[in-house]
């Protein structure tokens, strides 16, 4: 805990049974309360690996669910487990664990009420191995999307974030894609939201059994989150509604 505040880290795991002992080996077990993996019909034996390393909460999809919906089973475990902070890692070992204690003392403390752990803010992302044309159109979509939603982030796109609980449980997360634009959906909520959102540099690794998309699904991502970054738009300018932004 912190400031009496409950933390649990989330993994949202598919295939992840080559990196998943480095990364739980660096979680700060002093402060995090309880983790929970949920495996995305993995063929590899991360469920496997994560019962051995004592990970309290496992949760296995009997189906290949997709990334989305991998995060909304951890999110509403957490919720379960009446999470105060909750911190979403993938377990592929991309970003190091060791931020954990940052970025929950910005939540704990009521600086913010969302952590981002950013790749762009210094220039370790092509450093650590970050492919130029997915560097290039990080850029150029956070570029994008900061003049449409009128933000000034670094980086949407960060698999790496710290959450205030109570304010996902007042987002409607569960209606959104079951793909990787969750990401995107989920944090142009806390922005529709007036969430206090920053960030933190966080250094990323990028090696062969890191998890990645291929160029095609990249393709599809980047025009999902056009799309959400446009709807946001509309939606401010109440020119048209959304039911992204249901209820908020």
């Amino acid at each position: 805990m912190l400031n009496n505040q409950k933390i649990i880290v989330v993994l949202p795991a598919y295939n992840a049974a080559k990196t998943l002992e480095k990364t739980v080996s660096e979680i700060p077990l002093d402060l995090v309360d309880e983790i929970i993996l949920t495996d995305d019909f993995s063929n590899d034996n991360t469920i496997e690996i994560a019962q051995k390393l004592g990970i309290q909460h496992i949760i296995a999809h009997d189906t290949n669910k997709g990334y989305g919906a991998n995060q909304k089973s951890c999110y509403q475990k957490a919720f379960e487990l009446n999470a105060d902070i909750i911190i979403m890692l993938h377990p592929d070992y991309q970003y190091t664990p060791k931020l954990i204690p940052a970025m929950c003392s910005l939540v704990a403390n009521d600086l913010y009420d969302v952590v981002l752990g950013s790749r762009i803010l210094s220039k370790g992302a092509l450093k650590g191995g970050m492919p130029l044309y997915k560097y290039i159109s990080n850029r150029i979509l956070t570029l994008i999307q900061n003049i449409l939603m009128n933000q000034k982030l670094s980086e949407y796109h960060t698999g790496y974030r710290c959450f205030k609980a109570q304010f996902l449980k007042q987002i409607d997360f569960e209606n959104n894609s079951d793909d990787f634009v969750f990401d995107n959906e989920i944090l142009a909520q806390l922005c529709y939201k007036k969430a206090r959102i920053g960030e933190i540099s966080c250094p990323a690794k990028y090696f062969e059994e890191a998890s990645s998309i291929n160029f095609s699904r990249s393709i599809r991502y980047g025009l999902g989150v056009l799309r959400v970054s446009v709807s946001y738009f509309l939606q401010k300018t109440k020119l048209f509604r959304f039911s992204l932004f249901k209820g908020i």
